[in-house]
């Protein structure tokens, strides 16, 4: 990955030659990347956007790409309408999109995620694809470092190197191990192969932390999250009163209805208080306040002007996958083979979850219900304590070899003859 041109005057005066020419219409926008909007937009209920708004791209489709802006949800921008917000931005994208078109070729392994695989899909689920490319030997030398991931322009398939992919399954993340294990896993290479014959290695009781146990964090957060939500439609309609209520006025409300609890009175104050300035910091940040205080607060609450999510529309469309990595993992702990795919009464109650029939406190009250026989399958499992280091290291050697083998020889194929062409580093003296 090349250096920026900032990061490279810092390193001797030294930049990449050409981004200053780079126009910046013409430039790939894949998923992630940060955008400013060039035109007015309305949004759905008559919500102004006005030009020069900063957002991110979620998709792309139609001709253009759905923008996600902070406080307005997503927008659908035509690509003449956008331009990359800074040059690294830039840079990051052309890298990304010339990575993606080179090295597809070399993708070894590939399988359908997401709720098609958990069979919790709909008419409107998106198809998501995770898989695994094997870097070609030349890829691997000179300054430019080679990615280690591929990412779709819409977002929706992504690759791994073999090397970041052994890694991030010997930690036991759930989105690899899924990615080497549910059914439908297809080998594209004998590499591939390879992956799947040796899946075994990295499973171990890590699972438990990985998958149970960050489940469980992260619905925990989730909940507090919709809470202070919950408090700032709050902390909103009570400024639009009249008088306005002073902060002062305004902590002792918020530390009354607060579910946290505090060693004193004088702490729940503080605690309401330190909410309030991270509120209006928050929406100072997002451009939504004139000023970074109260009074600029009180103001944007009274001007009625253009409001983040309420926290009813805070329906969290992971906390049914959060409860599905608990049953997951508690399966696997306890039988040790992986289910993937949801049945009987959990399918039925992840998708009521999934359609936001459930709130999110039940949601976490389930995942609690769920702990003592996550933690049982903990206790009882047969699984190794640790995965199988030494026959990973193998198989990453053995890959290595093999790549290497078929780079010298030029056997055809994206690994060999018909390799793609690494790219080159060029630099110029900074002026």
């Amino acid at each position: 990955m090349a250096d920026s041109p900032t990061d490279s005057s810092r390193q001797g005066g030294a930049r990449i030659r050409g981004l200053e020419q780079v126009d910046r219409l013409s430039v790939p926008l894949p998923h992630g990347t940060e955008v400013t909007t060039r035109v007015e937009r309305m949004a759905s209920g008559g919500r102004r956007i006005p030009q020069g708004v900063v957002g991110r791209v979620v998709r792309a489709h139609d001709g253009g790409f759905d923008v996600q802006i902070v406080g307005v949800g997503e927008v659908w921008f035509a690509r003449e309408e956008l331009v990359p917000r800074r040059v690294g931005q830039v840079d990051f994208a052309r890298r990304r999109e010339a990575a993606w078109s080179a090295l597809t070729p070399c993708v070894v392994l590939e399988t359908r995620v997401g709720s098609h695989a958990w069979g919790l899909a709909n008419e409107s689920s998106d198809v998501d694809v995770r898989g695994v490319f094997a870097l070609p030997l030349s890829w691997t030398f000179g300054l430019v470092e080679a990615p280690v991931d591929l990412v779709s322009a819409d977002g929706s398939t992504t690759y791994w190197e073999v090397h970041k992919t052994v890694e991030q399954a010997l930690r036991a993340d759930p989105n690899t191990l899924e990615t080497l294990f549910v059914p439908g896993a297809t080998a594209k290479d004998v590499l591939g192969e390879w992956l799947l014959a040796e899946r075994g290695a990295f499973v171990s009781k890590a699972i438990f932390g990985s998958f149970g146990r960050y489940a469980m964090s992260q619905l925990d957060k989730l909940t507090r999250s919709q809470r202070l939500a919950e408090h700032r439609d709050l902390l909103l309609e009570w400024l639009c009163e009249d008088p306005a209520p002073d902060l002062d006025e305004v902590a002792k409300r918020l530390a009354a209805v607060s579910p946290r609890t505090a060693p004193s009175q004088q702490d729940a104050l503080l605690a309401a208080k330190t909410y309030v300035k991270q509120l209006y910091r928050s929406l100072w940040d997002q451009g939504l306040l004139t000023a970074n205080d109260f009074a600029a607060l009180t103001a944007y609450a009274r001007d009625g002007g253009q409001r983040p999510p309420s926290a009813r529309e805070l329906r969290p469309k992971n906390a049914y996958n959060l409860l599905r990595l608990v049953a997951t993992a508690t399966g696997w702990l306890r039988t040790g083979e992986p289910t993937f795919e949801a049945a009987g009464a959990l399918k039925a109650r992840l998708l009521d979850i999934k359609a936001g029939r459930v709130p999110l406190e039940d949601v976490l009250r389930d995942a609690e219900a769920m702990a003592p026989d996550l933690e049982a399958a903990h206790r009882e499992s047969r699984l190794p304590e640790h995965p199988d280091y030494e026959r990973a290291d193998r198989l990453l050697r053995r890959v290595g070899d093999e790549v290497a083998r078929r780079w010298v020889l030029k056997e055809p194929g994206p690994l060999g003859r018909d390799a793609p062409e690494a790219p080159a580093m060029e630099w110029r003296d900074a002026e």
